[in-house]
């Protein structure tokens, strides 16, 4: 028989080794810790990099809130990291309360499972604070109503919003308006609305306050009341000023206003006439046809 000379590298057969031979002594994988998903745990869910604090649990399903208040949904198990380490989120152990679960604005919280697609009506507010305000309080139930939220940057366009999204019965318009009271500029423009051919499918209301921070309670800001700012003040300026926050910038503003929301938890934070017209909203963009 010829000599082979891959015999002397491989042995005499060289084919006939069980690749898998060894297989029971290579490292098994590794068991990644469990962690509970218990309220206010802070993780990052690694496929999308989010990063938030667990606000609730249920089924297969866990809700994560990030600093921004935004919430986003993701399956339990795999996939998150807990201060960079890997870890699986399981249900947690402790018993349920007793009763049905609330919502931030006290209502019955629906299941994970059943937000519904978007319908075709909107709630419009004024700007972005009023938008983030809504959305940590009545979030849950706008998402569980299929009910959109988008802001205006200002009421003064509103007529030709309203023109521009033709409301229907099937289409309407919720608009939460600050500062309406009796002959201010945002009456006026939310009378000439209710006047025009599409005031029928339109609903304008609107609370008393100069703007949407005011909404939040003294109460849940450690405060007396809110400052009265002179007239000529820039007033979220002043605001600032009389708290002593630095509002030079348009960057203070905003990080004044993420500090105000932060102690905003639940509607007990907030004043019952706001909470009456986020309400009578709701339910005007979700009347049945």
């Amino acid at each position: 028989m010829p000599h082979d000379p891959l015999a002397d590298r491989f042995g005499a057969d060289r084919y006939g080794s069980d690749v898998l031979a060894d297989y029971n002594r290579r490292a098994k994988p590794v068991e990644l810790p469990a962690v509970e998903a218990v309220f206010d745990l802070v993780v990052e869910e690694v496929a999308s990099d989010f990063c938030g604090s667990v606000t609730r649990v249920e089924g297969r399903a866990v809700e994560l809130e990030d600093r921004h208040g935004k919430r986003r949904i993701f399956p339990l198990g795999a996939g998150f990291l807990l201060e960079g380490r890997p870890v699986r989120l399981v249900h947690p152990k402790a018993a349920a309360p007793a009763g049905p679960k609330r919502t931030a604005s006290g209502s019955v919280a629906a299941p994970l499972e059943r937000a519904r697609v978007a319908r075709p009506s909107r709630i419009y507010v004024e700007g972005r604070h009023d938008a983030e305000l809504v959305e940590k309080v009545w979030g849950d139930d706008l998402r569980g109503e299929g009910v959109v939220v988008e802001y205006l940057e200002g009421v003064d366009d509103l007529d030709a919003v309203v023109r521009e999204f033709a409301p229907t019965r099937e289409r309407r318009i919720g608009v939460l308006v600050d500062h309406l009271v009796a002959g201010s500029k945002e009456s006026r423009i939310a009378e000439a609305v209710a006047r025009g051919p599409y005031g029928g499918n339109v609903l304008v209301v609107g609370h008393p306050f100069i703007d949407i921070w005011q909404a939040v309670t003294p109460k849940a800001l450690g405060i007396r009341a809110w400052p009265v700012i002179p007239r000529g003040t820039e007033w979220k300026h002043g605001i600032c000023e009389a708290f002593g926050w630095p509002h030079e910038e348009q960057a203070d503003i905003a990080r004044a206003w993420k500090s105000i929301l932060s102690r905003v938890s639940t509607y007990t934070d907030l004043e019952p006439v706001l909470l009456g017209r986020v309400e009578q909203l709701i339910d005007f963009v979700t009347e049945p046809v």
